[in-house]
């Protein structure tokens, strides 16, 4: 944990992927985040695999912060929700719209309990569009914003990346948003700041940063970025494994075939231009799937880097666990205060010089900081009783 975002409070009502992860990266630069939970709690701390520390999709996204359980639909509870509200800088939903207005977390509310709050709702579609009341999953996302159609552009047929892009994409421009408002009301900006975050535009805007390609220019324009679409632009089979090698440059190009002793191709008229050699990329790839079987991974390596020709071997996920960068960094390391069930954890990956690192703190229990929450809102040990003992409010003993 960093101390960048020291004296900055976000409150935090999300659930799984999108919500968590965005809150946890502002807690690793030092906001103090309180995540909101219902009663029966994040359903990410019950999903398999699970540990002593919860379920793993719930530990790696819910660090530095603290937790307070309370039920947001009673009346009392949205009272209580109202008093943390009036201490916080930042509330952050990732929640349908008319959710989060049924549980008074909608902008408009919100705005009305604390008119400094920076209100940031991460939704499916942008509420301005015909698609804003559809209910929104990653694989829904990826879908609809043209992920998985990228394998028909290909040539072959539609599929998931195989990971959740769209809520991790989406969080990262959560937490942008964020920052920018901050930065905004730090210079002067007065008043509430509506954030709205919607995956279906992010992720679209994500996949035509390239793909817009010619009908940027020409709106009959073909889209797609043609290298990449190339079916030859793939990992490639060594004479023991998959090797991916990536030539771009022309010095780059013109290694690759020393080394594997087709100089006569960069003679070539067509390899001298650069348009033609764009608009012959597949060959030349397939050139590269033709040679790679020769030689096993290590040779390769060794081979096209001391050349400084883009290589890498084709990691798996267990081989990410033995990565001799990633251990020689501590990047799995857990830190002494985790619960002894985490044998491995996941960094803040951005680093900042000059900044003394605190110690994170492991995911706490549901409920585990209600108590000590509502006693910084002002409000009575004695109504904090009572909300514990309605049912209200859900806290781990003192």
């Amino acid at each position: 944990m960093l101390p960048l975002l020291d004296g900055i409070r976000v409150i935090e009502v999300g659930a799984v992927v999108l919500g968590p992860y965005a809150s946890q990266l502002l807690a690793d630069l030092g906001a103090d985040v309180i995540k909101v939970e219902p009663l029966e709690g994040d359903i990410a701390r019950q999903a398999f695999p699970h540990g002593e520390g919860g379920g793993a999709l719930f530990v790696n996204n819910n660090r530095n912060k603290r937790m307070l359980a309370i039920d947001l639909k009673a009346p009392e509870g949205r009272a209580a929700f109202a008093a943390l509200l009036k201490t916080a800088d930042v509330l952050f939903h990732n929640m349908r719209i008319d959710a989060a207005d049924r549980l008074g977390l909608g902008f408009e509310t919100a705005a009305a309990i604390n008119p400094r709050i920076i209100h940031c709702a991460a939704v499916g579609f942008g509420q301005r569009g015909p698609y804003r009341d559809r209910p929104a999953f990653d694989d829904i996302i990826q879908a609809a914003a043209g992920i998985a159609g990228l394998g028909i552009a290909a040539g072959g047929e539609p599929r998931f990346v195989l990971t959740i892009l769209a809520d991790k994409i989406a969080a990262l421009h959560a937490v942008y948003g964020i920052l920018a408002a901050l930065v905004a009301r730090a210079n002067g900006r007065e008043g509430a700041i509506k954030v709205e975050v919607p995956m279906f535009e992010a992720l679209t805007a994500f996949l035509l940063n390239e793909h817009l390609a010619a009908a940027t220019f020409d709106r009959e324009g073909a889209v797609g970025y043609p290298r990449i679409l190339s079916p030859n632009r793939r990992p490639f089979r060594s004479a023991d494994g998959w090797i991916a090698v990536l030539p771009y440059t022309d010095r780059q190009w013109r290694a690759f075939l020393a080394e594997i002793g087709r100089e006569d191709v960069a003679e070539e008229d067509w390899f001298k231009d650069a348009r033609q050699r764009a608009a012959r990329i597949d060959t030349l790839y397939a050139l590269v799937a033709e040679s790679l079987a020769a030689r096993t991974t290590a040779d390769w390596i060794a081979a096209l880097s001391a050349r400084d020709v883009p290589c890498s071997e084709v990691k798996t996920l267990e081989g990410l666990l033995t990565d001799p960068h990633l251990s020689q960094l501590g990047f799995f390391d857990v830190p002494e205060t985790w619960p002894e069930g985490v044998v491995r954890s996941l960094p803040q990956a951005v680093l900042f010089d000059g900044f003394e690192p605190r110690p994170d703190t492991p995911p706490r229990g549901l409920g585990e900081d209600s108590r000590a929450i509502l006693r910084e809102t002002g409000m009575p040990e004695s109504d904090i009783d009572a909300l514990i003992a309605t049912g209200v409010v859900k806290s781990a003993p003192d």
